[in-house]
């Protein structure tokens, strides 16, 4: 099959979607297929090009057997709501006069956000004579409104949700990453039979560093209890729980420990649109308990998430049913206890309950986060059997795994009368599935 992907982010990005749209392209193409990825220049989660990138209206260039075309963009020094459009805006214009000029493919992987790139999909299947697939990794409006970067009653929400529509009725198929949005689109009166459910999915490690590595450089005791986040430091990830619970930590710890508690060191590796804000808050509270790291290169990476006891997964209150934080997978790759802060309701903490890999504490509630961390740093307690159950339960999601059933699935989309060579994706789970 010749297949064009087309999606804003892509490698060298280590966060968000970039990591799973060049795990596509590469899949396929090792599978034989002739595989173009349509992208963006590198700018995230920095929110900035790369010097060599300024200025330049358009490359290509070869990676691993896929054709990356890569088209202008505008990018924001500040991500504020209408500067957000037109970033979108700006690279949906200028990549639709990229597709367009390509040889036309059998089918059209488009992965939002941008959500407007569902317009552009529509027309380049009209033009094209071709079907497209709407990858959706999050539910853009929703989130907006939900995070209060939009008015739920607003002319440009309404013009949103209209264009989400166009989107939905035009696919050939609808696909998402988690339960939570396969449902929403249900209630967004999606034609079932569109409608795929496909996870991103998760590389195990192997030839893993030797432990201490990471503390040693950072100056960490062995008997010191880490808690790491890692990954972009945006409005939706609401790290300010975590940091309001590290002070608390800190207060609490100089008025004396309790016996035998491990000491607790909470670390905040990443970058984003609130990464300033954050740094500001943590050097305003004089919060001497986080360490605040840049983006960690792989090997340093690994090292940092080797040596952690727990790892920290946060969301903004009512987001829940709107993203699915794929850095789970690979936390639980690593084997790691997870504390998430997110609603009970959400696809993240129906996840850590069903796994039974780690804690789910509500936002906005600090003193059950010190309560778990008390739990998990006294002595005698196996936080390991936690990241053990957690790897066990993140095996569903091993990474071609699941790429092999989507290549089916645009198989049959392209070839309907081809034959089936493996599994079909299956259907997202009942909303209490393994819920105890």
């Amino acid at each position: 099959m010749r297949i064009v992907v087309w999606g804003i982010n892509y490698a060298p990005e280590k966060t968000g979607i970039g990591p799973y749209n060049t795990a596509v392209c590469e899949f396929l193409a090792e599978r034989g297929h002739e595989v173009e990825m349509v992208t963006g220049f590198t700018y995230y989660p920095d929110w900035k090009k790369t010097p060599e990138d300024r200025g330049r209206f358009y490359r290509r260039e070869e990676r691993a057997g896929v054709k990356i075309h890569r088209c202008w963009l505008y990018v924001p020094k500040q991500v504020r709501a209408l500067k957000r459009i037109a970033h979108e805006l700006s690279f949906v214009v200028c990549s639709l006069a990229r597709v367009l000029t390509l040889r036309r493919a059998d089918a059209y992987l488009v992965v939002s956000p941008p959500l407007l790139l569902g317009l552009a999909g529509a027309v380049t299947g009209f033009f094209k004579r071709a079907p497209f697939v709407f990858h959706v990794q999050d539910l853009q409006p929703d989130a907006a409104i939900q995070l209060g970067m939009l008015r739920g009653d607003g002319l440009m929400t309404r013009i949103l949700y209209g264009l989400e529509s166009l989107a939905y009725a035009t696919a050939a198929r609808v696909s998402s990453i988690s339960p939570g949005i396969v449902r929403r689109m249900g209630e967004k009166q999606v034609d079932a039979r569109k409608i795929l459910y496909f996870p991103n999915g998760v590389n195990f490690p192997s030839d893993l560093p030797a432990w201490g590595k990471f503390r040693e450089r950072h100056g960490i005791t062995p008997e010191t209890f880490i808690v790491l986040y890692s990954g972009n430091l945006g409005m939706k990830q609401g790290l300010g729980a975590l940091i309001d619970a590290a002070g608390r930590f800190q207060k609490r710890t100089a008025e004396g420990m309790p016996n035998g508690v491990r000491p607790v060191k909470f670390v905040i590796a990443g970058a984003g649109a609130s990464r300033d804000q954050l740094a500001a808050q943590i050097e305003r509270e004089n919060l001497d308990n986080i360490l605040m790291l840049p983006l960690q290169p792989d090997e340093a990476y690994r090292e940092m998430l080797v040596d952690a006891d727990c790892c920290a997964i946060t969301q903004q209150p009512g987001t829940g049913a709107l993203f699915f934080p794929s850095k789970l997978l690979t936390t639980l790759a690593f084997a790691k206890a997870v504390l998430s802060i997110a609603d009970e309701e959400s696809d993240l903490a129906l996840a850590v309950h069903e796994g039974a890999f780690g804690v789910n504490v509500p936002p906005g509630s600090p003193e059950e986060v010190i309560a778990a961390l008390d739990r998990w740093t006294l002595p005698g307690t196996d936080v390991k059997a936690l990241g053990e159950r957690g790897r066990a339960y993140v095996a569903r999601f091993e990474m071609k795994e699941v790429l092999g059933r989507f290549e089916e699935a645009l198989r049959r989309l392209v070839q309907p009368a081809a034959t089936v060579v493996s599994p079909p994706l299956p259907a997202a789970p009942a909303r209490n599935e393994g819920r105890p």
